[in-house]
């Protein structure tokens, strides 16, 4: 068994094991965030600047190949693009060039540790997946959302369908999966940060997760990519 299955078995239990819920309460579990609620305007503003150079935003397995299985198999002609605007390692400048009011934002976010707009083309849908690691929540921002036949996620046993300007936490290390056959593309802001814990387990998991960002072949890699792909002009 590896280091990282190791610790997701030390954190489940400790943060309710199969009974840890799937969906968070915001307010109560990292009120920071609502920062990105209260302006999602100017989020949705940057969001759409960006979009008019679709076309050039790179398909998540184009800058991951482990995320092959969920980007790049279901649907493989429709595509899901992710512009990357922080991770644990810093930001991307070139992207948080275009975007400085988000990135000003997501820099008064505590504990973050990746940043980026997921975009899924019209009927893309994403198959049922685990996250690798459980030391971590994943918020969603709703800043583009089709009307009609609106795309919807389940989360363990529980199923959420995104509205505008709505904004959701789960916990991504539950199986869940994205389904949509909705006739718009749709956009989220999403955010991950560090899975709040008593001591010692958060001492644990803010060391684990500066070990994988300095040391995993497949961050360098996402970082690697993400930089080649916002250097084009």
């Amino acid at each position: 068994m590896g280091a990282l299955a190791l610790l997701n078995g030390l954190f489940r239990r400790h943060v309710g094991g199969a009974q840890r819920p799937p969906f968070h309460d915001i307010d109560a579990t990292y009120p920071s965030l609502r920062v990105l609620d209260r302006n999602h305007a100017v989020i949705r503003e940057e969001l759409l600047a960006v979009l008019s150079d679709q076309e050039r935003i790179p398909r998540y397995h184009e800058i991951s190949r482990a995320e092959t299985y969920i980007s790049g198999t279901v649907d493989p002609g429709k595509s899901w693009r992710v512009f990357m605007l922080a991770h644990v390692n810093g930001g991307i400048p070139t992207n948080q060039a275009r975007c400085p009011r988000t990135s000003a934002l997501l820099g008064q976010i505590p504990g973050l540790l990746q940043a980026f707009f997921s975009i899924l083309d019209p009927g893309k849908s994403i198959p049922a997946h685990d996250g690798p690691y459980l030391g971590y929540l994943r918020y969603h921002l709703a800043l583009l959302v089709p009307r009609v036949d609106p795309p919807s996620m389940r989360v363990k046993d529980q199923v959420h369908t995104w509205q505008e300007g709505r904004s959701i936490l789960f916990d991504d290390s539950w199986n869940h999966q994205v389904y949509n056959t909705s006739p718009e593309r749709r956009v989220v802001l999403i955010v991950d940060v560090l899975r709040p814990m008593a001591w010692p387990f958060h001492a644990v998991n803010w060391l684990v997760t500066r070990v994988i960002a300095r040391h995993s072949e497949e961050v360098r890699e996402i970082l690697a990519n993400v930089n080649r792909y916002a250097g084009r002009g």
